[in-house]
């Protein structure tokens, strides 16, 4: 004998499934390549800064920091999880030695969730152009607002890297507002940047 649930306990339940798995089903993030291996080896507690490299990583040190806005671009965000992840000082996505989670995105990888005043912030290095080819050098961020509004905004991008030429910037769609920012180093040799997000910013079928 087969038992029909109604479709609204059915709906319930899958929900409720995925929420305690701690990981979308891929359906919840439609058009976000690889947005799901952001759930593998992602610590259970999340502060709003984090340290992705330390000065030991070949490369030279870069610290990004911002705000997180609702979409109404004033209001500041908190809980909302920002990750990325980016290339190596060779340019290649290298893996860390025994490293199993999302290795196509490298060790240098990293999560933070905003705090109440919506600030998030990463230590890393800068990272490199793709050996032999013409990209400049970025940073994937993906943001999660909840368990069904997970998406890709625009690569971090820097404003003197001789590579991001006028037509690479004629290319962002803003999303989740400018990803070009301006770099300067310290009296310590350390990049600083700033970017801020708004949340579902030139997001296609936004749902928040």
């Amino acid at each position: 004998m087969t038992i029909q649930l109604p479709k609204f306990i059915l709906l319930i339940w899958v929900v409720t499934a995925c929420a305690q798995s701690g990981k979308p089903d891929k359906k919840a993030i439609p058009d976000c390549e690889d947005c799901e291996l952001m759930f593998e080896g992602m610590p259970k507690s999340l502060m709003w800064s984090t340290q992705i490299a330390d000065e030991k990583e070949p490369g030279e040190l870069m610290i990004v920091s911002g705000t997180i806005f609702k979409s109404d671009g004033k209001t500041p965000a908190p809980g909302v999880i920002l990750y990325v992840y980016h290339t190596d000082a060779k340019g290649i996505y290298s893996p860390a030695s025994g490293q199993k989670d999302a290795k196509r995105h490298g060790h240098l990888r990293g999560w933070m969730k905003s705090d109440e005043q919506g600030r998030y912030q990463f230590t890393s290095i800068r990272p490199a152009s793709y050996p032999s080819r013409n990209a400049p050098q970025h940073i994937h961020p993906i943001i999660q607002e909840s368990e069904s509004s997970i998406y890709w905004i625009d690569e971090y991008l820097f404003d003197d890297d001789p590579l991001l030429t006028q037509d690479e910037r004629a290319r962002q769609q803003k999303r989740g507002g400018p990803g070009i920012i301006h770099l300067v180093k310290n009296n310590r040799g350390v990049w600083i940047g700033g970017r801020d997000i708004v949340l579902g910013m030139n997001i296609p079928n936004y749902r928040p």
